[in-house]
C-alpha cells in the first residue's frame, strides 16, 4: 500500500500564492506517476497537474497552465504543487494521488490512478 498525506491549504485571497505538499510512504516501488486533482462542491473531480515518478515529465491542464508547478523531492519522498496568480475558481478540495501504470493520454483521468489522499481544502477569496 501507498500512504499519501497533503498538507499546506488554507484560505488565500485572489492573486496570492499557496504551495501544497504530498508526503509519500510505503511500497512506492511500482509507482510512475504522481498527481493532483481537486474537486469543487457540485462538480467532478478535475486533473490538474502530474509528473513522473522520475520528475522527468509533467502535465498540466489547460486550466492552470503557466499558473502551477508540480515537482518532486526524491530525497524527502514528496510533491509539490506550487499555485501561483490564485483565483476563485481555484476552490477546491486538492488531492494528491499515485498510480503505478503509466498510459499515455490517460493519466489525467481519476480511474488511472491507484491511491489517493484525504485531499487539502483551498479557499480563493475575492
Amino acid at each position: 500500500q501507498v500512504q499519501l498525506v497533503e498538507s499546506g491549504g488554507g484560505l488565500v485571497q485572489a492573486g496570492g500564492s499557496l504551495r501544497l505538499s504530498c508526503a509519500v510512504s510505503g511500497r512506492t516501488l511500482g509507482i510512475n506517476m504522481m498527481g493532483w486533482f481537486r474537486q469543487a462542491p457540485g462538480k467532478e473531480r478535475e486533473f490538474i497537474t502530474g509528473i513522473t515518478w522520475s520528475g522527468g515529465s509533467t502535465l498540466y491542464a489547460d486550466s492552470v497552465k503557466g499558473r502551477f508547478t508540480i515537482s518532486r523531492d526524491n530525497a524527502k519522498n514528496t510533491v509539490s504543487l506550487q499555485m501561483n496568480s490564485l483565483k476563485p475558481e481555484d476552490t477546491a478540495v486538492y488531492y494528491c494521488t499515485a498510480a503505478r501504470r503509466f498510459i499515455m493520454n490517460l493519466m489525467t483521468t481519476a480511474t488511472s490512478y491507484d491511491y489517493w489522499g484525504q485531499g487539502t481544502q483551498v479557499t480563493v477569496s475575492s
